[in-house]
């Protein structure tokens, strides 16, 4: 699938995820990247909780795509397969978290909004690289545990797919959200009937072509409005004929005008 990581610094994956201790059931990791992603897709034996204390990350977890607002955090459970690519400048804060404290949590990848409650337990947990079982630091993390299994999931998933001729429209719609143009279209390119292409993208992704192209423009006005781009410009770059179309399908989707949200992620 096209990211346009090429240019993109690759990261290792951070040895943290692959330490067993149950008596450290969340172990904290800050870094700050640019323009940086994951060399490969890889799993580890912690579950992880990602999220950008500024910037924005697209995440890729099995089948599954987002991107991921400073406002949001991504769960990836144990032995998950991801990638991570962040574009731009992100203070990037992880927790890393112990395989026998995740009975409680999702079993496959989610976005979650990141509560205040848990921005402030996370950020006071940073300071802890090692602590006892009858330490303070210890019941902080356990609290945090407790918090996630709380978490408010955030529906902007974009479904991939593995059938080439499907592959060979998303990659193009990924290139330009904002292209309007149909099945008839896309059928020349991908070297399959329109209707074959319909019946694809319901297959392999749970949405039609409509809804799957409303999610991609979703999740590309998200980055944009993180980067702070004018709610005006994004709506006509994407596609939209009026202001207000674009306003709606975004209160629809996320349950707030883009201008609130805007504010919220800052």
């Amino acid at each position: 699938m096209t990211m346009n990581s090429e240019n993109m610094t690759k990261l290792s994956p951070v040895k943290t995820g692959f330490i067993i201790d149950p008596m450290l059931p969340v172990i904290p990791f800050a870094m700050e990247v640019t323009d940086a992603g994951c060399a490969a897709s890889h799993a580890h034996p912690r579950g992880q909780v990602i999220y950008a204390g500024s910037g924005i990350m697209r995440v890729v977890c099995g089948s599954d795509m987002w991107v991921v607002p400073s406002s949001q955090a991504v769960w990836v459970p144990p032995y998950a397969e991801h990638e991570v690519f962040f574009p731009g400048k992100v203070i990037l804060r992880n927790l890393f978290i112990d395989p026998s404290v995740t009975e409680n949590l999702p079993e496959t990848c989610t976005v979650f909004e990141v509560s205040p409650l848990l921005r402030e337990l996370s950020e006071k947990a940073a300071v802890a690289e090692s602590y006892s079982p009858d330490s303070s630091y210890y019941r902080l993390m356990l609290v945090i545990i407790d918090e996630l299994a709380d978490m408010k999931e955030t529906d902007v998933r974009l479904p991939l797919a593995g059938d080439q001729r499907l592959l060979h429209v998303l990659n193009e719609l990924l290139k330009n959200p904002g292209d309007s143009r149909g099945l008839d279209h896309w059928a020349v390119g991908a070297g399959a009937s329109s209707r074959t292409l319909s019946r694809l993208f319901k297959k392999e992704t749970g949405f039609t072509f409509y809804e799957w192209r409303k999610r991609l423009r979703l999740q590309e006005a998200i980055k944009r409005l993180e980067a702070g781009d004018d709610v005006t410009s994004i709506a006509f770059d994407l596609g939209y004929q009026s202001l207000s179309a674009f306003i709606k399908m975004f209160r629809e989707s996320l349950g707030l005008p883009p201008a609130k949200f805007s504010r919220q992620s800052k």
